[in-house]
């Protein structure tokens, strides 16, 4: 009997039937590629996958508590539901520094409006905040946005004290960074597949979305791909994701990583183009076959611990 392959998806369409097509078929029938079936969890149900393969999780809970009970009976789950739950970009951005890869000087900021179930007596640990000591560190112009969040949303660019302030009001209470504005001559997108594989694409995030892969008409820098993919790879490898992709801005001709917290990147045909939607898919369908074939022990994380352990002064 064929093992199989769950995809668990949402809405997205091209990329989940494809990805199970070409599991089948490039396993020649030993794995199967199938759509994850769950109802209402008994404690005790079986869970009948070699491998699942996650794209939507980080939206719904209930996915999320049945991953990580898969992994507790044995289940392979890409990406990890236990790393995924506890990252945030902020910490990223501590890695990546760490790590040897340039990123935008960033300041973690308090929630702006309680959360729930607090109130002004619950925050007595917290002072206020010297913003004069923020801005100078970071200059404007300055983007906010959540240290957990994705897909753009809740995202302000800010261009001095009255627009960061109009912009801070309006985020409830999310975990917000202010991170430093790259003013950037060519912009990259990397996908990452099993911490090894990598797809370096030209990508311009100031065009709308459905042409931000369109960028034909740019000159390949065969060097600075090269570090890209290089630093791309490190990052994975330091935050345990088998898939990811991680964004560089090139400023003064030093690549600095823009975001590199995407556990479910998008991989839609019309947004990412033909030729990178089936690098996707082939490349995807062989690394999660390998992982079946080749099971490994459950990893926690990456190697950020160890790098930690040999970082080099914060910078001043």
């Amino acid at each position: 009997m064929a093992k199989r392959i769950g995809v668990l998806f949402g809405m997205e369409d091209t990329f989940p039937w494809a990805l199970m097509e070409a599991i089948t078929s490039r396993s020649e029938g030993e794995i199967e590629g199938v759509a994850v079936e769950l109802s209402a969890l008994r404690d005790d149900a079986e869970i009948p996958y070699a491998l699942i393969f996650d794209r939507i999780s980080h939206e719904v809970e209930f996915y999320r508590v049945f991953l990580k009970t898969a992994v507790a009976r044995g289940v392979d789950v890409v990406n990890n539901p236990f790393w995924v739950s506890s990252d945030d970009k902020f910490f990223d951005n501590v890695i990546a520094e760490a790590a040897g890869v340039a990123v935008p000087k960033t300041v973690l900021l308090p929630q702006k409006d309680y959360p729930p179930r607090t109130e002004g007596k619950s925050f007595r640990n917290l002072k206020p905040i010297d913003w004069d000591q923020v801005f100078e560190y970071l200059g404007f112009p300055i983007f906010m946005k959540p240290a957990y969040g994705g897909g753009w949303r809740d995202v302000h660019k800010c261009v001095d004290r009255e627009s960061f302030f109009a912009a801070y009001a309006q985020t409830r209470d999310l975990s917000m960074m202010a991170q430093e504005a790259i003013d950037f001559s060519s912009y990259y997108r990397c996908y990452v597949l099993g911490r090894a594989r990598v797809r370096v694409m030209h990508y311009d995030p100031r065009v709308p979305h459905e042409e931000r892969y369109r960028t034909e008409h740019l000159e390949r820098d065969v060097e600075m791909e090269k570090r890209v993919e290089r630093d791309a790879v490190t990052l994975c490898n330091a935050l345990g994701y088998d898939l990811n992709t991680v964004e560089f801005a090139v400023r003064d001709a030093t690549p600095y990583a823009i975001d590199f917290m995407n556990a479910a990147p998008d991989a839609d045909l019309a947004s990412v183009g033909r030729a990178n939607f089936d690098w996707v898919i082939s490349n995807m369908a062989d690394v999660l076959i390998e992982r079946v074939r080749n099971p490994k022990p459950f990893q926690a994380t990456g190697n950020w611990p160890a790098i930690m352990q040999q970082r080099k002064p914060a910078r001043t």
